[in-house]
């Protein structure tokens, strides 16, 4: 299974603009109930910005951190993966760097964003069903 089959039929990409403060996207965070968003500037992606973000910078810098803009707090240059990566190419990934969130990139463009829930979910679902399918052959034999 790849990435690309798990971002299939998705149609909106959540996304903030570099200028944004942190405290409007960490009240977008908070509002669609998810853990990054990626960051675009001139049209392109230009960094990650996450929970994890707003904490680091927050220890460092305190509460004047939510007038600062994205591009001054969030992750440059993001690891990514291609729609063609393997879902367990991309668990692998996330496990190594550390992780949580993966924007999807194709031809240079953003095409989706998936999380590490998004993967987990797969492959619980994909356990389930081989596990169904032994019991019923277990049950047929």
């Amino acid at each position: 299974m790849t990435i690309g089959r798990i971002i299939e039929g998705r149609t909106e990409v959540i996304t903030c603009d570099a200028g944004t403060t942190v405290r409007d996207a960490a009240a977008l965070l908070a509002e669609r109930r998810i853990g990054a968003v990626p960051v675009i500037e001139d049209g392109g992606l230009a960094g990650i910005f996450s929970e994890r973000d707003v904490i680091y910078k927050l220890r460092e810098v305190g509460p004047d951190v939510l007038d600062m803009p994205l591009k001054s707090v969030m992750t440059v240059t993001p690891v990514t993966v291609t729609p063609e990566t393997s879902v367990m190419g991309a668990l692998s990934l996330m496990t190594r760097r550390r992780i949580r969130h993966l924007p999807v990139v194709k031809d240079d463009r953003m095409v989706g964003i998936v999380s590490i829930g998004d993967l987990v979910k797969y492959r619980m679902d994909k356990i389930e069903h081989e596990a169904e399918a032994m019991r019923d052959y277990i049950q047929t034999a």
